[in-house]
């Protein structure tokens, strides 16, 4: 969508030129006169306010005609958390039973107020809402292990049991003496080159993986914490580390098949489709017609085409290799701009292999 007001345009131009780090993600600035789209920290020269126009998506720019900046990478700088959150969300990472106060932000040289301004914008939660989730979930973990809800409460950092028990359950739905292992729901955001995602996992594996601007995100973590009857809490575990890591191998073109252990539950049905998925091979693409036939239902293709709409694991079950029968690109959660880069992506990686 293009920025229509004035006032709004004036902001983004400011920010533009003062290459603030706050606004990154917010707006994407599109230049006549190169027809390149930038983000706002683009080092490049600045042009001239009657020059440029503004988008809310890179997908938005890249429709109107402009191409990524060779300079500023849009499509894998976007998202990118700048410095100062970086050195904040380590602070938490780094000792995550600890609060961490403005006053220690500012000892850092961290202004709290640009932190609190990012995490609203982009995690829809403030910086210290993210510090209790990854508190209590270094909290369900221990207990998990088997230590007793006191010991945990008094050394997670809170000054009462009843305390501890009222966060724990306001954010989990359970009580610390009724959670066990498999109500770890974790999620984590992660940049990729086509943009940040969104990595969950319980236990037992990889539950989701999806870009952040995916339409139907919302009810997707809703179903997920109705399936699993767990609360989703900001954090990793091994299962999200390894997704990150294999993903980042994928757009290096070193990896063309995942390892990382999956948990999608679904019907019967759904699960057969995302099972075929995973046997188109890298490099190669398939139709819905073709996945119903080796399911050994040629008219179930409307069906098919819907269970691949609810798959919840992009690239890694690989529904962006589904292609319509007169091999046009058809319906990507992820959009089509997206599944045209993954599918040239993979072809680029196959042939040179």
């Amino acid at each position: 969508m293009r920025v229509y007001d004035p006032r709004q345009e004036d902001q983004y131009y400011r920010a533009l030129l003062e290459r603030d780090p706050s606004y990154l993600g917010t707006f994407f600035v599109g230049v006549r006169t190169t027809s390149v789209v930038c983000i706002p920290t683009c080092p490049a020269r600045k042009p001239k306010r009657e020059n440029v126009e503004f988008f809310r998506t890179l997908r938005s720019a890249m429709n109107h005609g402009y191409r990524p900046c060779k300079v500023c990478r849009p499509t894998e700088n976007a998202y990118e958390a700048p410095e100062f959150v970086k050195r904040a969300i380590d602070l938490v990472r780094a000792s995550p039973k600890e609060k961490v106060h403005d006053a220690r932000l500012r000892r850092a040289g961290i202004a709290p107020e640009r932190v609190r301004r990012w995490f609203n914008r982009h995690y829809g939660m403030t910086y210290h809402a993210f510090q209790r989730m990854y508190r209590i979930n270094e909290a369900m973990i221990e207990l998990s292990q088997g230590r007793n809800a006191t010991e945990t409460a008094f050394d997670s950092g809170y000054e009462s049991l009843s305390g501890f028990g009222y966060t724990f359950k306001k954010l989990t739905g359970r009580t610390p003496t009724a959670s066990s292992p498999r109500e770890q729901l974790l999620l984590h955001r992660f940049t990729t080159p086509l943009g940040p995602m969104f990595a969950c996992a319980t236990t037992n594996g990889l539950c989701l993986l999806e870009f952040v601007d995916r339409r139907m995100l919302e009810s997707e973590f809703e179903d997920l914490q109705r399936r699993f009857r767990a609360r989703i809490l900001a954090g990793e575990n091994d299962h999200i580390r390894a997704a990150k890591r294999e993903i980042v191998e994928y757009f290096a073109g070193e990896r063309t098949e995942f390892s990382v252990p999956l948990d999608t539950p679904g019907t019967d049905f759904q699960r057969q489709v995302w099972n075929a998925l995973l046997r188109i091979p890298f490099g190669t693409t398939s139709t819905y017609q073709k996945q119903a036939e080796s399911l050994g239902n040629p008219r179930a293709v409307r069906a098919v085409a819907r269970a691949n709409g609810m798959n919840r694991v992009a690239i890694i079950v690989p529904c962006h290799r589904v292609i319509g029968k007169d091999n046009n690109l058809v319906g990507y959660s992820g959009g089509l701009e997206r599944k045209r880069w993954l599918l040239e992506h993979e072809r680029t990686v196959y042939d040179a292999g």
